[in-house]
């Protein structure tokens, strides 16, 4: 951090500092484990005299894209490029007149024999609560003053591509993406002092990893000979991406830990699964840990022999799911040009949860494809309600899901349309002379402040997708069921022809179900 210009010493010729305008923090190296790499982090939170660095400093506004926004996007062309930003805080200097809040100790020339001596941080550090805002606007700001170089898409890629220091991009053509890398890359040339330079390259398509210099190609892969090596597994925002073939896999092995409510809490968390792809095989063991809740079990007491069994067998099931992988884009190959699409989601509600999956579905001149984009499985509250009541809930949670999924996806999306085999649901929201109980009413407003009544459809139980987050999915049941592909008839054209709409059932016939 010294020979880089990070951190310096601090002058003996400086004028003494002024009272109050000095802060010492402390700092520890952290190892990542898989890495090798030391990181030194500055322990901003530690308080003197009730005082810590981060509680006088304002946060920012939040200019970090969403997780699941910058994954869905990843998805959704063929050619998938991954990159990201070398020490990406420390690239950001902090204004001189507030370099002294950042002081610290240390040992000149790492010697712990002598004395430490003064030092502070030049730049933004990893631990204080306003460098992810600082260093966000910076590479927006150094994009946007120099709009004139590059190309619409190196723009609009630097504000919406990137979580933090990670770019996932996806783009049509094998051209697009090599104008990408040398624009996203050139980046560097327009700073002053310091630079984000992007490093780390990986592409799923061999003839545009080719040209990416392999200097800054991800490691382990500067010398690799696309005619004899494959590409490896690399970790796309936590998801295990198989390059080689273009598909997301899940890291099922866990660390053994204690059959106690903490224990298979901290199991059940470990798993990553942001687009919710294994919600119907994780929701049984979340019902699990709310009857150990209901139950009134102790953090660390032991559980029953029975309980015992059933969290071992879904261990031994969780194994199976090693093998399970997910095609990354969204379209296939040799699709076609896309003339419709829509996006389609599925609530439903049991006694014990409910849940929502939604789909998107694509119209070429001769094709149809539909393709998995986000699930979610909920447990049902302690307190007990209706199925009515969860089955609104599930519809609400299928509206929101909508609204962040037109916020995220940079796709010309038509209409959207909602799915559920609650007649229930649907006299609430065609029903506009009765008036409601208070937790139908909320819902019930909520739903027809985002959607109108005519993107509402009924769906038969057995076609409902949903059905299985509510109810969960053994690992052996997982992949042949409706969870990832949807009901066939989506597959199909409209049932008035490819350029009719979906039918909505006449609101008599609801009556009568």
């Amino acid at each position: 951090m010294l020979e880089q210009g990070y951190a310096e010493k601090v002058p003996t010729n400086e004028p003494t500092l002024e009272q109050g305008k000095v802060w010492y923090i402390p700092h520890h190296g952290v190892r990542h484990p898989t890495k090798g790499k030391l990181r030194v982090v500055f322990d901003c939170g530690c308080t003197y005299k009730g005082i810590s660095l981060n509680s006088q400093l304002l946060q920012g506004p939040d200019f970090t894209n969403t997780l699941i926004g910058v994954l869905l996007r990843f998805r959704e062309e063929p050619i998938a490029v991954m990159a990201d930003i070398n020490a990406m805080f420390h690239q950001v200097r902090v204004p001189y007149k507030h370099v002294n809040f950042l002081c610290f100790l240390w040992w000149p020339n790492g010697d712990a024999t002598v004395e430490p001596e003064e030092y502070r941080m030049c730049v933004h550090l990893f631990g204080a609560v306003s460098s992810p805002s600082c260093s966000n606007y910076a590479l927006r700001r150094t994009a946007e003053d120099n709009a004139l170089q590059y190309s619409p898409d190196v723009l609009r890629t630097v504000k919406t591509n990137f979580y933090v220091d990670d770019c996932l991009k996806s783009t049509v053509t094998e051209e697009d993406a090599v104008k990408l890398i040398h624009g996203l890359t050139s980046l560097k040339r327009h700073l002053s002092k310091g630079s984000f330079h992007l490093q780390k390259w990986v592409t799923n398509n061999s003839n545009v990893f080719a040209l990416i210099p392999s200097k800054i190609r991800a490691v382990g892969l500067e010398n690799m000979d696309l005619d004899r090596d494959q590409l490896p597994v690399e970790r796309a925002l936590g998801m295990q991406w198989c390059v080689q073939g273009d598909t997301f896999s899940f890291r099922t092995a866990v660390q053994e830990r204690p059959h106690t409510r903490r224990g298979i809490l901290s199991v059940v968390s470990s798993l990553y699964d942001p687009l919710g792809f294994l919600s119907p095989f994780i929701i049984p063991a979340k019902l699990l840990l709310q009857e150990l809740c209901r139950m009134n079990f102790k953090w660390d007491e032991p559980v029953r022999h029975d309980v015992s069994e059933h969290w071992s067998e879904w261990l031994s099931e969780l194994q199976h799911m090693s093998g399970f992988k997910v095609e990354r884009c969204i379209k296939p190959k040799n699709f076609g040009t896309q003339v419709k699409a829509e996006l389609h989601h599925f609530s439903d509600a049991s006694q014990t949860g409910y849940g929502t999956v939604s789909y998107l579905r694509l119209e070429s001149t001769d094709n149809v494809h539909v393709s998995f984009i986000t699930g979610k499985a909920r447990v049902a509250p302690l307190k007990q309600l209706t199925i009515p009541r969860l089955e609104l809930a599930a519809a609400v949670l299928a509206v929101r899901v909508n609204t962040m999924l037109l916020k995220e996806l940079q796709l010309p999306l038509q209409r959207s349309f909602f799915w559920t085999d609650s007649t229930t649901v649907l006299k609430y929201i065609f029903n506009e002379t009765k008036r409601f109980h208070t937790y139908v009413a909320n819902r019930v407003s909520t739903i027809r402040e985002s959607t109108d009544k005519d993107q509402w459809r009924y769906v038969n139980t057995k076609d409902n997708p949903a059905d299985e987050a509510s109810r969960g999915l053994r690992a052996q049941e997982f992949g042949k069921g409706k969870w990832l592909k949807g009901p066939d008839f989506l597959h199909l054209p409209p049932p008035g022809g490819r350029n009719s709409t979906w039918t909505p059932l006449p609101f008599h016939l609801m009556m009568q179900r």
